[in-house]
């Protein structure tokens, strides 16, 4: 990132912060509760009739805006929604609002904290998006569904991975779908609410987390139908003739199976490869054999250190590679398919 973008977004996130602080600002005057809202219905609901495609208009930009600054007041839009629209259309509007809302949000922590949040957390960074890169759709439909986290923590949130903006606007409108039509749909009965704890009740928040951990539960049921269709043909064994079968040669694999046999066990290895892996073949064994012939090297050369007389030791690239194979091939009778045999 060059420095100017750098510094163009420091100054334009001085200017969200700034707004976002005039808006509370303004609001901070306002004892915003369901006896404020059920007021300022009323005193807007005559305006609306003479002026209603422009009334819509600024409602739902309004809508945008609270949600796309993190304003704590959606809950009381989507009642209000409820109060003017009726359930059908006011649910219409406050999901695409909302969703349109957030989306925005997602974008500007994308923008503005992406690439810090990425640069703090190094290789790590990897492999959340990996991750959500597989379950990014399951993990943000359980967040709109069940309350744990505000649904503005999580725009934040998702906005520092890599997940598809598309992907993020479709699974939030599906998943906030069924909260926002219970909330519209208690707007509409707005006078006889008290408090906003007769909206959620204890039957309402099971509900939530049960729709909330459906799509678990299908991709569960998906999981055992696909494996039950890779074993249809199958048929599971009454007797095995085996007691250990073993993946792999290397040093974990080779270990495992000599002490199975050792036990009696009948034991499978299986390799298709060298025998012996990594360790013997291109990791361990060959490392230590070369970092041996560059210790002599450094001991000849410092030999004062011992009374002995220095020397500036002079190499064969050819022959120390050769004694690195000598080594393998003197430890490869250990590791060998006839030893385990």
């Amino acid at each position: 990132m060059t420095r100017s973008n750098s510094t163009t977004k420091k100054l334009l996130l001085a200017l969200f912060i700034a707004l976002i602080g005039l808006i509370l600002l303004f609001l901070s005057d306002q004892s915003i509760d369901l006896p404020f809202l059920k007021t300022l219905i009323n005193e807007i609901t005559q305006w609306r009739q003479h002026n209603g495609g422009l009334f819509v208009g600024l409602f739902f930009a309004t809508y945008v805006l609270i949600t796309a600054t993190s304003l704590p007041l959606a809950v009381w839009m989507t009642l209000a929604a409820g109060a003017l629209f009726g359930l059908w259309w006011g649910t219409l509007l406050v999901s695409f609002a909302s969703s349109l809302g957030a989306t925005i949000a997602f974008l500007s922590s994308r923008y503005f904290l992406r690439d810090w949040v990425k640069t703090k957390l190094s290789s790590r960074a990897n492999t959340i998006d990996a991750g959500l890169a597989k379950d990014g759709a399951f993990y943000l439909f359980s967040l709109r569904m069940i309350p744990v986290l505000p649904f503005f923590v999580v725009n934040l949130l998702m906005g520092l991975t890599e997940m598809k903006s598309w992907r993020f606007y479709w699974v939030s409108q599906l998943g906030m779908l069924v909260g926002t039509a219970v909330y519209v749909n208690a707007g509409t009965q707005l006078s006889q609410l008290s408090s906003l704890s007769d909206i959620s009740s204890p039957t309402l928040i099971i509900s939530f987390v049960a729709l909330g951990l459906l799509p678990w539960l299908t991709r569960l049921v998906f999981g055992f139908y696909q494996r039950k269709k890779a074993y249809a043909n199958w048929v599971k064994p009454k007797i095995f003739d085996r007691n250990v079968i073993i993946i792999g040669a290397g040093a974990a694999g080779l270990v495992s199976a000599y002490i199975a046999a050792v036990v009696r066990a009948k034991v499978t290895l299986v390799e298709t490869h060298k025998m012996g892996g990594d360790c013997l073949n291109y990791g361990c064994v060959p490392s230590k054999a070369l970092i041996k012939s560059a210790k002599v090297a450094h001991q000849i050369k410092h030999a004062d250190d011992y009374g002995l007389q220095a020397a500036h030791p002079t190499f064969s690239f050819i022959k120390v590679m050769q004694r690195i194979h000598d080594v393998i091939a003197a430890i490869a009778p250990h590791d060998s398919i006839e030893r385990y045999q």
